[in-house]
């Protein structure tokens, strides 16, 4: 039953995203481990539809916030509004109490804003004046940024990044998917012919089952070898925390289930280990839009020198 609705998600969705498999399938075992995702690339290529096409899927309720300079936390996160009949405060929720929410271009905002989603992120709950309320359930972002591009934008802070599960940049689609996706979208969006293929219990249910794969303690020393060595690594001035650590432990025990399997094996982390933690590590002398391509490439050194558990 498990994994039949992953597959019917996975089918769902890549029908409407062409050409972004591994995208798709890395975003499901975010969705299915409780974390957030991190859309970095160009514009037009497809980050707004992939939101959309899992929104539609899980029939779960979407809402896409464009960013900009101008916004205040409380256009976000919602804010009281006197009533003079009652001649009390009702709280008016903001576009952060829903299923899925696309924060499209989140580095156009001020820190200010961006700030303001850090306890929806982490906590799935909202406080405003001394009251808090929490979010529904799933509760995923999906954030997208221009990397190309600096002019009038705010850099995420370390701490910003760190609350998102994966930082991924799908890139250009092959020829023969971009073919398909011009003779697809011949006759409209093919995101709008969509329908929901599971509901929010559903999906809740996958994220309890996540939670029972079992992880050998020789890969939990594995993990941890990983970002130690990230720790101690002469090019980085920040390595992997604990809480790296364990959005990593999650997402290999998503990638497991995604892939049928009631435990994780070494290719689990393997697979996640770049997009779960290189955007957290911070490169000695190296400028901010360089820092996740370099990261990159000394984590999958790290992954090559570690030995592998038997």
């Amino acid at each position: 039953m498990t994994q039949t609705a992953i597959q019917r998600i996975l089918s769902n969705v890549e029908s409407a995203v062409l050409g972004k498999q591994w995208t798709v399938r890395l975003c499901t075992v975010a969705l299915l481990a409780g974390g957030h995702v991190l859309l970095e690339d160009a514009p037009g290529l497809g980050k707004t539809s992939l939101a959309r096409a899992f929104a539609k899927s899980l029939g779960c309720r979407f809402v896409r916030m464009q960013f900009t300079p101008d916004l205040l936390p409380s256009d976000i996160l919602g804010a009281s509004i006197y009533r003079p009949a009652s001649g009390e405060f009702e709280f008016r929720q903001g576009p952060v109490f829903t299923n899925i929410l696309l924060a499209d271009e989140i580095n156009r905002t001020t820190p200010r804003n961006q700030s303001a989603l850090l306890e929806a992120m982490s906590e799935r709950q909202v406080s405003v004046d001394g009251v808090t309320y929490p979010l529904p359930s799933p509760f995923l972002v999906i954030a997208t940024q221009n990397p190309y591009e600096f002019e009038g934008t705010y850099p995420l802070p370390e701490n910003q990044l760190d609350r998102f599960m994966m930082c991924l940049s799908p890139g250009y689609p092959d020829r023969r998917a971009e073919l398909d996706i011009l003779n697809r979208h011949r006759t409209g969006q093919p995101v709008d012919s969509l329908t929901a293929v599971t509901n929010s219990a559903e999906v809740e249910e996958l994220q309890k089952q996540v939670q029972l794969v079992t992880v050998d303690p020789s890969l939990s020393e594995y993990m941890l070898e990983i970002a130690e060595r990230t720790r101690n690594h002469p090019e980085l001035t920040l390595g992997i925390s604990t809480r790296g650590v364990l959005t990593h432990y999650r997402a290999a025990q998503s990638m497991a289930l995604v892939d049928g399997r009631q435990y994780v094996i070494p290719d689990d982390i393997k697979q996640t280990a770049v997009p779960v933690l290189a955007h957290r590590l911070v490169c000695r002398g190296v400028m901010s839009e360089d820092h996740r391509r370099r990261g990159s490439q000394i984590l999958k050194a790290i992954l090559d020198s570690v030995a592998v558990p038997v």
